[in-house]
C-alpha cells in the first residue's frame, strides 16, 4: 500500500516535466562559463554548446556591459559541425557585462543564451 500513493505522487512531476516547452533556447545553445568574477583586467575564456542542426549557420557571441561591447562571428556548417566551441575574450574592463550567444538560421533567429560576469577592480598581473 505504501508504494501506491509515492507511484500517484510521481506522476504531477513526470506531467510537469513533460509540459516543457520544446525546442527552447537551452535545446539549441547553451554558455558555459566556469566563473562568474575575475580580476580586471580580464581575461574570460568560455565555451558554447550548439546542438548540432541542419539549420545551423551562423553563432554570435556577444560581451555587453555599459562601457564596452564585444563580439564574435562563427560560420557554421549545419549537422556536421561540432557542438562545443571555445571563446577568450581578454582586456576586459571592471564591469558587470551579459555573454550572449546566439544561433542563427539562414532566415532567422533559432535560439539565445544568456549568462552573467562580473569584471572587479584591477587584478594583480
Amino acid at each position: 500500500m505504501t508504494r501506491r500513493p509515492i507511484a500517484w505522487l510521481a506522476i504531477p512531476a513526470l506531467l510537469l516535466t513533460a509540459g516543457a516547452a520544446p525546442g527552447g533556447a537551452r535545446d539549441v545553445v547553451e554558455i558555459v562559463l566556469y566563473r562568474q568574477y575575475f580580476p580586471a583586467p580580464a581575461t574570460v575564456r568560455f565555451m558554447v554548446a550548439v546542438q548540432p542542426n541542419a539549420d545551423n549557420r551562423m553563432l554570435r557571441i556577444e560581451a555587453d556591459s555599459t562601457d564596452m561591447f564585444r563580439s564574435s562571428e562563427v560560420s557554421l556548417s549545419g549537422a556536421g559541425e561540432k557542438r562545443l566551441h571555445s571563446f577568450t575574450y581578454t582586456g576586459l574592463p571592471a564591469g558587470s557585462y551579459t555573454l550572449r550567444a546566439q544561433v542563427y538560421s539562414t532566415r532567422d533567429l533559432r535560439g539565445t543564451a544568456t549568462s552573467t560576469l562580473t569584471v572587479t577592480g584591477t587584478g594583480v598581473r
